[in-house]
């Protein structure tokens, strides 16, 4: 019997709880400033949402981003922080991945977040869900011709046929984190061109610029 806890703060502040593998509470709020003051409070809350202490859970997921460092850094050092308090070791995935894992699409799609200033973070995916290239960021324009799913901007929905979820799930990231690749310890805001992720020879990994 599982208590999952999962923490992304790669856009809005997501919390979610899962229970031997099953959602069973999320607390989101809708803020991509709120950060700081907002994730704790969330992280009670859901707590409270699903009938249980902090102290009662046994596996802490965050994701890696990419996103915009002041937010993402404030998820990635709390759920960190959680982990090593509880004597549990810390699981980071890509946010990307989060979304991607709930998309039932023929075919290969793209799952996409903004970047800011006039840019999106994205990576493509097979059907089944699993990723094709590393995570990356360019504008709008220069994504690939195929289906996108994730957290687009309204300004950019126009150029794309969009699928799938439209924000990250953080109840399903705590339920199905075991099926997405390990993203290591390192938030991908930090991590240069020639990069080394599990499972990936150092050249495969382009930058991912970090964005306040």
């Amino acid at each position: 019997m599982t208590w999952t806890l999962a923490i992304d703060t790669s856009h809005v502040v997501a919390v979610g709880l899962a229970y031997d593998g099953a959602p069973r509470a999320r607390v989101i709020v809708d803020d991509t400033r709120a950060h700081a003051e907002a994730l704790m409070p969330s992280v009670l809350e859901c707590c409270r949402e699903a009938g249980i202490e902090l102290s009662d859970v046994d596996e802490f997921v965050v994701g890696m981003g990419p996103g915009p460092f002041t937010g993402l850094r404030v998820g990635v050092a709390t759920a960190w922080t959680l982990a090593h308090l509880a004597g549990r070791e810390p699981h980071g995935v890509c946010s990307l991945d989060a979304v991607a894992v709930e998309c039932d699409v023929d075919g290969e799609f793209v799952v996409a977040a903004d970047a800011r200033r006039k840019e999106l973070y994205w990576a493509r995916y097979a059907a089944d869900g699993t990723r094709l290239t590393d995570p990356q960021v360019s504008a709008p324009e220069e994504l690939p011709s195929l289906p996108v799913a994730g957290a687009i901007p309204d300004a950019y929905r126009h150029l794309f046929t969009v699928v799938g979820p439209q924000a990250l799930d953080p109840a399903v990231m705590a339920a199905r984190w075991r099926e997405l690749a390990p993203a290591g310890t390192e938030p991908y805001y930090l991590r240069p061109a020639d990069a080394t992720v599990p499972g990936k020879p150092k050249s495969a990994l382009p930058r991912v610029r970090a964005r306040r």
